[in-house]
């Protein structure tokens, strides 16, 4: 872990213990697009019996919308697990180029890391996703449908990872159904990780449709958001985007 500053530096990245971190014997199917963003070491490296070297170099095994997509889910995945550190709100600060909804909405989220530090993001983070007895915000499709944590949508969403041969992570304290989880998957299968039964049309149906909307509308309206006000504007556009192509004859 030496490229990512050690293992304290990675573990403030990913926003897990340094003890979670040290008990991995090898990083876990949710955290690989993650390290992959933190320390650069290719997906292909970190896990190459998840990613295909040949699929995902090939330069016609993604094209530029199903990249789109497939970036555009890890980076809502990144910042939904945990607040940007200096380095990540540098990157997002940088100017955006191109027209179009989604390119406003990355300037407007460009703005807003540009005006905010990673002390004040982690602070907003907190309180919009934690709190001291509880956040603003309840992340999780078991609260968006029946209405409590842990009820069927986790249970369904544990069979679908299950039959994906995805595991949980060890010491994750998050249940399978938080939406950054979610995002994380998605953006795995787009990138190929799917199997002839789950691919991301189905995963979304299942799992994703039906709630997240809601979701990033309330953190839109939440109190304490501030840098997160953009960031549920493009949580919604890409939801809105992928209902519209989910319902498209197949």
């Amino acid at each position: 872990m030496a490229v990512a500053g050690g293992v304290s530096s990675l573990a403030r990245g990913l926003g897990v213990s340094q003890p979670a971190i040290s008990g991995w014997k090898r990083v876990p199917p949710d955290r690989v697009l993650a390290v992959e963003a933190l320390t650069g070491i290719p997906r292909t490296e970190l896990r190459p019996d998840l990613y295909a070297e040949a699929e995902l170099s090939a330069p016609d095994t993604l094209d530029e919308v199903a990249a789109a997509r497939a970036d555009t889910y890890a980076l809502l995945a990144h910042l939904l697990w945990h607040a940007p550190d200096a380095m990540m709100l540098r990157r997002l600060a940088a100017p955006m180029q191109g027209s179009g909804p989604l390119a406003d909405i990355r300037r407007d989220i460009a703005r807003a890391a540009a005006d905010t530090t990673a002390a004040e993001v982690e602070r907003e983070h907190f309180n919009l996703f934690t709190g001291v007895g509880g956040g603003e915000l309840l992340p999780y499709a078991s609260y968006y449908l029946p209405g409590f944590t842990h009820e069927r949508p986790l249970a369904e969403v544990r069979a679908d990872l299950h039959s994906l041969g995805l595991v949980r992570t060890e010491g994750l304290a998050e249940p399978e159904d938080h939406i950054a989880f979610l995002f994380e998957v998605m953006a795995a299968l787009i990138r190929g990780a799917a199997t002839d039964e789950i691919d991301d049309a189905v995963f979304f149906r299942r799992h994703i449709q039906g709630w997240a909307e809601r979701l990033f509308a309330d953190l839109e309206r939440a109190e304490t958001a501030r840098f997160y006000r953009p960031v549920a504007r493009l949580g919604r556009l890409l939801i809105d985007i992928e209902t519209q192509a989910a319902a498209l004859p197949a």
